[in-house]
């Protein structure tokens, strides 16, 4: 259990901090208010900047405490595999995700996360991805016949809403048209919830009725009434299923224990969150960069044409990335917006990385976002060039490329959120042509996911019409 009285756990950071025996590596260390704020609406400049100032490690001093940033393949390496053991998650600056889901798989370490692990990865091997593909296309196919030419859509909301369906039948095994599951909001109630991190930094120290916690919590007892619900059932029926809630209800560890409705509770959150949140970024800017990108769309198009019978995916293609060009598409979207944009870490004794010490418990961060965006690892970075994914292409450096993170900390649904991705923008492509209205222009917000935070308005057109017009463009 973790302190949640916020204050104390502030004079607690700041004890640790004072008693650090090696001092932090170089920086910006002294308070300061303005760059908390920058950091919270944009941190991606801050620490690119600190970058080439400081080189791969350095601190700032965010809100109460100082933060270790570690950028770069060498850097990602060393946290998420090489001396992974040596930072902990549950104490990071996301420790208050806890009080949305619990102890589920993102915020638990040491034994307790691997024997967990263990538990959910026989849910995500690729023979039980292959059978929640028919899931996922069903369901695509009844969203995208909602994209009507010559009207305008929320990419964004619509793809939230779409992976929490997806989510609640492929991992849950709830029909979303069930009279309980229409009665809960769960895209919207995520959305109250994880507003917690779009928040001020002062307001979410506080504890009132009205705070941003107390709307996270408030979010989390809804949601919570589904779960319990389907949990019992399932208990009281014995029904099971291919879904990942069957198998947490029968597992059992090397002693034979079984898992209790809470334990279930966190893991279903868990996956819940993870396995729409990711999806629905990804997705979003995966057709920002397609609007402004006519000559990436066209090859998109040209492969869809040969490729698939009447606009289709099969599972295998689905499941295989057996798209290419697509494939590409969507390495380039995850590089450039890693939806799990920043790694927070704790470190648990004091280390050395490239020439500089870095204090027990000390805050430490690597960043996918901003490592991914450094010139000397993808040069030209703000450009969306798919072809650096080709087959012939370079091989990149270990620890260069980290969307989902790395080692024993991987995310465990990868597989089924590039599954979901790759179908959704199949058939949305197999049907029409998203583009952007004119005066859009894309602010990013971070709330732990990176997301549009205007969210992200397109125009639907008719696919054969447009596809006319772009060919020409690519050619």
């Amino acid at each position: 259990m973790l302190n949640s009285r916020p204050l104390t756990v502030i004079l607690e950071d700041l004890r640790d901090e004072r008693s650090a025996t090696v001092s932090f590596p170089p920086g910006e260390t002294r308070p300061s208010l303005a760059r908390t704020r920058r950091f919270a609406n944009d941190p991606l400049p801050m620490l690119l900047e600190g970058y080439e100032r400081f080189g791969p490690v350095f601190t700032l001093r965010i809100f109460h405490a100082n933060v270790v940033f570690m950028l770069g393949p060498a850097a990602n390496h060393y946290i998420t595999v090489s001396h992974a053991s040596n930072f902990t998650w549950r104490e990071s600056h996301f420790r208050d995700l806890i009080g949305l889901m619990g102890d589920g798989l993102l915020t638990i370490d040491g034994e307790f996360h691997r024997r967990s692990r263990l538990i959910m990865l026989p849910a995500f091997h690729r023979e039980r991805i292959l059978e929640s593909a028919d899931a996922v296309v069903a369901e695509t196919t009844r969203a995208v016949e909602e994209l009507r030419p010559g009207t305008t859509v929320d990419l964004y909301a619509w793809t939230r809403h779409l992976a929490v369906r997806v989510a609640m039948r492929a991992l849950f095994g709830v029909d979303p048209d069930g009279e309980q599951a229409r009665s809960i909001d769960a895209a919207g109630l995520f959305e109250e919830a994880l507003s917690f991190y779009s928040s001020d930094y002062f307001l979410r120290t506080l504890r009132g009725p009205r705070s941003p916690w107390a709307r996270m919590q408030r979010a989390a007892r809804k949601l919570d009434t589904l779960i319990y619900s389907e949990i019992a059932r399932r208990r009281a029926t014995g029904e099971r299923g291919p879904d990942i809630l069957s198998l947490l209800l029968d597992a059992q560890d090397e002693d034979g224990n079984t898992l209790n409705d809470l334990q279930i509770r966190d893991e279903v959150m868990t996956l819940l969150f993870a396995g729409h949140d990711t999806t629905t970024s990804t997705v979003s800017f995966m057709f920002y960069e397609l609007a402004r990108h006519p000559e990436i769309l066209a090859r998109l198009l040209d492969e869809q044409d040969a490729l698939l019978a009447d606009g289709r995916p099969t599972s295998a293609q689905l499941v295989s990335g057996e798209l290419p060009e697509l494939e590409m598409v969507l390495e380039e979207t995850l590089r450039k917006y890693p939806p799990a944009w920043v790694g927070p870490r704790r470190a648990v004794e004091a280390f050395e990385f490239e020439g500089h010490t870095v204090p027990a418990r000390a805050f430490v961060n690597y960043c996918s976002w901003a490592s991914h965006h450094l010139p000397d690892v993808f040069p030209a970075p703000e450009e969306f060039r798919p072809e650096r994914f080709a087959p012939d292409a370079p091989e990149l450096a270990k620890g260069a490329y980290v969307p989902f993170g790395g080692g024993s900390r991987t995310c465990i649904g990868m597989r089924f959120g590039q599954l979901e991705v790759r179908a959704i923008a199949t058939l949305i492509l197999s049907r029409a042509t998203l583009s952007l209205p004119a005066d859009f222009r894309l602010d990013i917000r971070q709330m732990p996911t990176i997301s549009p935070k205007q969210g992200m308005p397109m125009l639907v057109r008719p696919r054969t019409a447009v596809a006319a017009e772009t060919l020409p463009a690519a050619a």
